[in-house]
């Protein structure tokens, strides 16, 4: 589960007013700098998956995860390979500039690979508290930023924005509160809310570790305060160096998990 957030630029600040368009300059900086984060190539992790429901009950997953970032284009694949009631179900996901991205997942009890169409975007991914919207990353220009603060969080020391969609309807969010770290340009605490206003979702990032010159966030958290779900990822290997073959990044890798 990736959950990152591409950030956005200047695009409304001109109807708002000269003196909130130098407010929001800063909150513009901070979140091009989360989106020029230095990417590797290619990655290949091993990550554990936790999801708890609001009684207790865990279930414990483990997926290889793929990612690649060619051309300034981001592709990533989930192959799950444990529970058996979801083994080998995996999910290609690619970065589209200015469109939705595409999407597609092979459920192994249908033996099909069927494309997840933009209209489901707020559906849960493979139950967990992240939607398929929240697996994609926004475009610089589709929302404003905000500067609200300084503050240290969960032992982060942080600049805080507020990120609001220029157009409503493009976002299941009414607006997302982001938390980000100063020494590695990391969002580390995320508060996203309804379309009500009213908080329903929190993405915490515990860890973050330099894996061969790359910041990785290794342990993160998703949590809905509404249904008291929550999703917790941790990162037990991965590997930046390795060029993985463009094959992975298929619709033939999902069908058949060879490459």
């Amino acid at each position: 589960m990736k959950l990152t957030f591409k950030t956005l630029t200047l695009a409304a600040a001109l109807a708002a007013g000269t003196l909130v368009a130098f407010a929001d300059a800063r909150g513009d900086e901070i979140m091009q700098r989360t989106h020029d984060v230095a990417k590797p190539d290619y990655s290949r992790s091993q990550v554990g998956m936790l999801l708890t429901d609001k009684n207790g009950s865990t279930e414990q997953r483990n997926v290889l995860q793929y990612g690649r970032n060619k051309n300034d284009i981001t592709s990533a694949v989930m192959d799950f390979r444990s529970p058996a009631n979801i083994k080998d179900t995996r999910f290609l996901q690619i970065e589209n500039k200015g469109a939705p991205d595409d999407k597609w997942i092979y459920l192994p009890a249908l033996k099909n690979t069927r494309r997840v169409n933009s209209s489901e975007g707020s559906k849960s991914f493979m139950g967990t508290d992240a939607t398929y919207d929240d697996l994609s990353t926004r475009e610089m220009e589709e929302d404003t930023h905000e500067f609200i603060k300084e503050e240290t969080k969960n032992g982060f020391n942080c600049e805080v924005v507020k990120n609001t969609p220029i157009d409503p309807k493009s976002s299941q969010y009414s607006y997302r509160m982001v938390w980000v770290d100063k020494a590695t340009d990391y969002p580390v605490y995320t508060e996203l809310f309804d379309k009500n206003g009213k908080l329903i979702k929190t993405l915490t990032v515990f860890k973050i570790e330099n894996v061969d010159g790359f910041n990785i966030p290794m342990e993160n958290k998703m949590e809905n305060v509404q249904t008291k779900h929550s999703t917790s990822i941790k990162v037990l290997k991965v590997d930046v160096k390795t060029v993985l073959p463009d094959k992975i990044f298929t619709q033939d890798f999902l069908n058949t998990g060879r490459f």
